[in-house]
């Protein structure tokens, strides 16, 4: 790591910890969203978009701090990129659950719950990983493992894709479900911006 002659602005660390953790939250009221009737799946959309309100106050925050500080942990561009792909993850999770409400789905197509779990598995990855950007050891298998979840959840897309166009259902439902399974997908992928983003900044703070 570089040796730096000047201080540096620490309440970031903090702020992106929190911000991942509000992601596992979400990833929480996706996996409640599974076994739930129509009644509960509304009380969890709106619990989703509180959790959604506050990944936007977090994201505010660390804009908000780094428009303030002269001295920053890295680099400006970097910040901003983590965590505005901090803030898309929950954006695409809280879309994912109000448009199941919306299009008042009845029942989610086998292999949602495949997505949903690659999803869970990638919060409490990143959850654990901001912390250790104070240090910058102890990140290489968290990027390596949230981008093989990522080409795992590129596998269950397709086959979920592959499923909504065997036949089974009419055309306005596989619209319906076809746009929900995507924003799944984009929840995946982004997971993977914010990890490629902490790869990039490790590089360039080894």
């Amino acid at each position: 790591m570089r040796f730096r002659l000047t201080p540096r602005e620490t309440s970031f660390y903090d702020m992106f910890a929190a911000s991942a953790d509000n992601i596992v939250t979400g990833s929480k009221l996706l996996m409640e969203l599974l076994g739930a009737d129509s009644a509960a799946r509304a009380e969890i959309a709106e619990r989703m978009r509180a959790a959604e309100h506050a990944g936007d106050d977090a994201t505010h925050a660390i804009f908000h701090q780094l428009n303030s500080s002269f001295i920053t942990p890295f680099d400006r561009e970097d910040i901003y990129a983590l965590a505005g792909s901090l803030d898309d993850i929950m954006d695409f999770m809280e879309e994912a659950v109000d448009l199941v409400v919306l299009y008042n789905v009845e029942e989610l197509p086998k292999g949602v719950e495949q997505q949903i779990e690659v999803l869970a598995r990638a919060a409490e990855l990143t959850a654990e990983a901001m912390p250790n950007l104070r240090t910058m050891e102890n990140l290489t298998e968290y990027w390596i493992e949230v981008n093989r979840l990522e080409n795992q959840a590129d596998q269950i897309h397709r086959k979920l894709l592959a499923h909504l166009f065997n036949g089974k259902y009419d055309a306005i439902e596989v619209l319906k479900l076809k746009q929900i399974v995507d924003v799944l997908e984009e929840a995946a992928d982004a997971f993977e911006h914010v990890a490629n983003t902490v790869e990039t900044i490790a590089v360039k703070e080894s």
